[in-house]
């Protein structure tokens, strides 16, 4: 099942895509998802962030490659850091370059765990209980504020610097989805999850066992390699482009790149 959350004639609600259309659905699917008779375009609605998360929970080099290629050993647990929850934004929605960071910021495809239950000390038994589903993610990172701070949060947390989208996929094998990124039709990014270090039930044990994890709690699970930074010589997002994230199974998570003064 693919859930979407969408503006249709200035209202906000949940629905289900199947194909071109939206089957309308009333309540939400952290409580009580009821699926309605009427259906909608597509092409008539806007799509918006999939969850309006409480929190945005984030894992660093969670990717062989990805760590082998900054030079970084492997973390023993997972490496946890946070994005803001102002810095969220949907599928179409731009990526707004910093004025003082115009140089130094960079995409990171991820896949993106919704938590659809309350989870405190869950086992790894126990993650698919509390796992709603899956979306996609872009982890926009200003790696010159990232770098310098040694403490993520701040490069990591600028406005639209967390797209989501487009749907909250339901029963997929997380551990084992092709993932690309993909920057005006080129090729930056380029694997499966099963290349990450921690699967998607080790993480969400994990962190369960340190804090609780709310209804509509997402976890940016990593990023494989071919992040503008490490490349030779390092490429980041500029004004005029376009960033597509896609992943087997749930779609295409699309956003144009703009200035800062653009688009007022």
């Amino acid at each position: 099942m693919h859930i979407v959350r969408y503006l249709y004639k200035e209202q906000i609600q949940y629905g289900i895509l199947e194909g071109d259309r939206i089957i309308a659905c009333g309540g939400d699917p952290f409580s009580e998802l009821l699926r309605g008779q009427k259906a909608v375009d597509l092409r008539s609605v806007r799509l918006l962030a999939p969850v309006l998360p409480p929190n945005i929970l984030c894992l660093g080099l969670n990717y062989r490659k990805h760590a082998d290629e900054g030079g970084m050993p492997y973390p023993p647990v997972p490496l946890l850091f946070l994005k803001t929850t102002t810095a969220l934004s949907g599928t179409g929605d731009p990526i707004v370059i910093p004025e003082d960071y115009p140089d130094t910021i960079d995409y990171e495809v991820e896949l993106v765990i919704v938590i659809g239950k309350k989870a405190r000390n869950v086992s790894e038994e126990e993650v698919p209980k509390v796992v709603l589903g899956y979306t996609i993610g872009n982890d926009v990172s200003n790696r010159a504020a990232q770098f310098s701070d040694k403490q993520w949060c701040r490069g990591k947390s600028h406005d639209t610097f967390c797209p989501i989208g487009p749907a909250i996929v339901t029963d997929l094998d997380g551990d084992n989805l092709d993932l690309s990124c993909r920057i005006d039709g080129e090729v930056r990014q380029d694997s499966n999850t099963s290349d990450m270090i921690f699967s998607c039930r080790q993480i969400v044990s994990f962190l369960s066992k340190s804090m609780t994890l709310l209804p509509g709690t997402i976890i940016m699970t990593g990023t494989p390699s071919g992040v503008g930074f490490a490349r030779t010589p390092p490429t980041f997002l500029k004004s005029g482009q376009v960033v597509e994230c896609r992943i087997e199974g749930i779609g295409v998570l699309s956003n144009p790149v703009i200035g800062p003064n653009e688009g007022r």
